[in-house]
């Protein structure tokens, strides 16, 4: 979870911030920004793997919190249902993808969120 807000600090010194908005909804740039910083929390990861400094089992444990944070599993628990026009993170598979796609590449460009044609 640090990470990810190490993310989105990241994002305001690059100015990607200000792409997002305040729409929500399954494909809005607050949805996109959030992948976005779990992309960049898996570039951390990645970094934190080489330097041989995690654990076993700590990028399960990052996989596991992505997954329970999306925004269809909390409105499922919350509600009883999920309605993608009021996501504003992302869906459990979302945030588990872009957080493995950043900790399979390390590579900042490959969390260009923005670019993406879909999430």
């Amino acid at each position: 979870m640090i990470a990810h807000e190490v993310g989105h600090h990241v994002q305001n010194v690059l100015g990607t911030s200000k792409k997002a908005g305040h729409a929500k909804g399954a494909e809005s740039g607050s949805v996109r920004l959030e992948l976005q910083a779990d992309c960049f929390a898996g570039i951390w990861a990645h970094s934190t793997a080489q330097r041989d400094l995690l654990e076993h089992g700590d990028l399960a444990s990052a996989l596991n919190a992505a997954q329970s944070i999306g925004d269809d599993r909390l409105q499922r628990m919350q509600k009883g249902t999920v309605r993608p026009e009021s996501f504003s993170h992302g869906t459990s598979e979302q945030r588990q993808r872009w957080f493995k796609k950043g900790y399979d590449t390390g590579r900042m460009d490959d969390c260009d969120t923005f670019a993406a044609s879909s999430l």
